[in-house]
């Protein structure tokens, strides 16, 4: 299992934060009610700042 790094973990738990608070916005503007996208926005934000963040798992199928 992949690891996310300290400071990524700690981005992540501000972001979720603003989510829990009702503060959390998309970059339309518009509130985020759902809690994937929540997440969602809390890895590329991690991303962007160039934190560890593991790939997102790619679906493999077996031939």
């Amino acid at each position: 299992m992949a690891k996310y790094s300290k400071k990524a973990q700690e981005k992540i738990g501000e972001v979720m934060g603003e989510f829990k608070d009702g503060k959390l916005k998309t970059s339309a503007g518009k509130q985020v009610k759902d809690r994937k996208q929540a997440i969602a926005i809390a890895i590329s934000e991690a991303k962007e700042e160039g934190l560890k963040v593991p790939k997102s798992p790619k679906n493999k199928t077996k031939k």
